[in-house]
Order: structure tokens, then sequence, then C-alpha cells
């Protein structure tokens, strides 16, 4: 009589692998053991990467990564088998530990500069925007003690007022990859956060091997600010004019009089479909006088 076969195991991988892949041409684990190096039984780049496919995955909390693991092979998606206890809260909560004593931005920036590097990104144009994030519940510790960033009441980009929130800022290259983000007061102005982007950016870009002057900057209306066009000095930028100018509805009414536009079709990548239709732009040139620069 034969002997019975070894049982198989089933796992629902969906497109986790093809996560793991881009994971592995980015030297991910090994990178974050780099800079991030521990004597546990668990690496921190096996953390990391388990964290990044657990969210994913469509799961939201970072919290439970045994959990999740329990229903995946990590054999093929962490290139070790695992048993899931190895990825317990505790053991994650010491390497999210270690990576904060390291400096997640400086870290996401090391990242970001191989995956710029190894893909191949466009980086000339530089997008420069905000995000608010709300959150539920009272947040006093977060408003009395010394923390990176406070959880407080703001403008509200979510149409969610009532709420608590921080404010997210990124700046993303290639259409909408982030090569840098940080966290802000829930309360941050953009208009500050420009400046601050301002004043940076240079140094940022530089690790990039992008050049000074050698990089257009994209940011909302925001950017408008006798300051903020200051610090841009000799960069190219493209914004919009607030509506607040006075200046923004004379270019528009006389771009409507003279009736001389130039057509530039369709800008979307996105393919246009039959139920969305792809929008058609025709832009007019106009010259705005904002600032006098005072030399004396």
């Amino acid at each position: 009589m034969s002997s019975l076969p070894a049982a198989i195991e089933v796992y629902p991988v969906h497109h986790l692998p093809i996560l793991k892949a881009y994971a592995d041409q980015l030297g991910l684990v090994s990178l974050i053991n780099h800079y991030v190096p521990t004597e546990r039984n668990v690496d921190a780049g096996t953390v990391v990467l388990g964290l990044v496919l657990d969210t994913l995955s469509g799961r939201s909390p970072l919290y439970r990564l045994e959990e999740f693991c329990a229903q995946q092979d990590t054999e093929l998606l962490l290139g070790k088998a695992l048993p899931p206890h190895a990825l317990n809260d505790d053991t994650v909560g010491r390497v999210l530990d270690r990576l904060y004593d390291f400096g997640t931005m400086r870290l996401f920036t090391a990242c970001a500069v191989r995956a710029a590097t190894r893909l191949s990104l466009e980086r000339r144009y530089v997008h420069f925007d905000t995000t608010s994030r709300s959150v539920w519940g009272e947040y006093q510790c977060a408003e009395t003690q010394d923390l990176p960033f406070q959880v407080t009441y703001g403008y509200s980009k979510d149409k969610r007022p009532d709420l608590k929130q921080f404010v997210l800022s990124t700046l993303c290259v290639d259409r909408a990859v982030a090569i840098w983000g940080k966290p802000e007061e829930g309360n941050a102005s953009d208009k500050t956060l420009n400046a601050t982007v301002l004043s940076e950016i240079a140094q940022l870009l530089a690790h990039y091997g992008v050049q000074r002057g050698a990089y257009i900057y994209i940011a909302a209306a925001a950017l408008v600010t006798e300051a903020n066009l200051a610090a841009l000095g000799d960069t190219l930028f493209i914004t919009r004019l607030p509506a607040t100018y006075s200046a923004c509805g004379r270019v528009i009414t006389e771009a409507v009089a003279h009736n001389h536009w130039e057509e530039v079709g369709v800008l979307a990548q996105t393919p246009p479909t039959q139920h969305r239709p792809g929008t058609f732009y025709k832009v007019a040139e106009g010259e705005v006088t904002l600032y006098v620069l005072n030399l004396g």
C-alpha cells in the first residue's frame, strides 16, 4: 500500500508576488538591513517587506501582521519560510522603534533614490502638494506633548472640519511617485510649507542627481506669495494664479475677448473611453506683474 501524499497548502497570493518582485529589484530588504542592522531572529528588512505587502494587500491596519502572514506563503513572499508568530506585534514594534531612531525620512530617501535610479524615473518635473488626514478621538496628548507634529483642527481637504487632523506634504516625480514626504501639524499652512520645501529642495534633489535649475517646480495656488516667488529665484515653476488676485480675472477676460487660442489637445495620459472621453484643451498666453522686486 502506497503512502499518502504530503499535504498540499494553498494560499491566495493575488498580486503580492509582483510586489515582491519589485522589492527584489530595488533590493529593499538588504537596503533596510544595511541602515538598520539587528541581531534578532527576524531582520528589519524582512519585517518592513511584510508590512509593505500587508498594507498593499488591502488591509488598513499595520498591527496583526502575524495574522496576515498566517494566510500567506511566507517563503514565496518574504524569501524565507517563517512561522506567523515570528512576526508578532512585539517584533514589529521593536523594528518600528529602530526605524524611528535611525530616521524614517532618511531611510525613505535612501529607498526612493535607489528606486529613481533603477527604474529611471523622470525627475525634471517635481510636484509638491499636501493633503489632510482626519482622525477620530480627542488626541489631547498630541497637543501637550513634544511630538514631531500636532494633531489638531485645521482646514480639512476631505470636508470634515469637525475632526482633528494632521497634514501630509509630499514631493513627487514621474507623475505620482513620492520621493519625499513629511507629516505636518493639522493647522499647517500650504503657503508656509511651500516656503520650507523651497529652502531644501535643491539639496534634496541633489541626492537624485538633479542639479540646481534643472527641474520645474509644480505646486498648487498657495505657492503664489511674495516670499515664495522670491525664494524660487531662477527656478522654473508651474502653478495656478489664485482668483484672489485681480490680475487673474483680467487675463481670463482678455483671453476670451481676443479669442486667440493655441490647441494643445488631450493632456491626460489615461486613455479615454466611450463614457469618459478625454478633455480637449486650448491655451492662451498672458502676462501679469504681481510684485516689484526692490534691489535697493
